[in-house]
């Protein structure tokens, strides 16, 4: 597994880091990290903004916070996108690599 370059706010309690989405996946799990990148896989397609949805959601419930509080900060039409999420830190993002979702 490689290293997942995560940016950690102590002040405004977030996290940023960056995502590349795999959609139309047969479920959704995080594969792992690629060059710094979390990888996620999605059963969303790329229509109609659900995969931006389901990652949001995927996130927020293996994170155990709220959707509102993950946000996609750049890349919406992107598969690489930037993430930022408030109220976890950077160890717990981090953990999802050792989770099989």
């Amino acid at each position: 597994m490689s290293f997942l370059d995560i940016s950690e706010d102590r002040e405004r309690g977030t996290v940023t880091f960056t995502v590349r989405v795999q959609p139309r996946a047969s479920r959704d799990e995080i594969v792992g990290a690629v060059e710094g990148t979390l990888k996620v896989r999605l059963l969303a397609p790329a229509v109609e903004n659900r995969a931006n949805e389901a990652l949001v959601e995927f996130l927020a419930s293996l994170l155990k916070t709220s959707k509102s509080a993950v946000r996609i900060r750049s890349g919406e039409q992107s598969r690489v996108k930037r993430v930022e999420i408030f109220g976890v830190t950077a160890q717990q993002v981090r953990s999802l690599l050792n989770v099989e979702a």
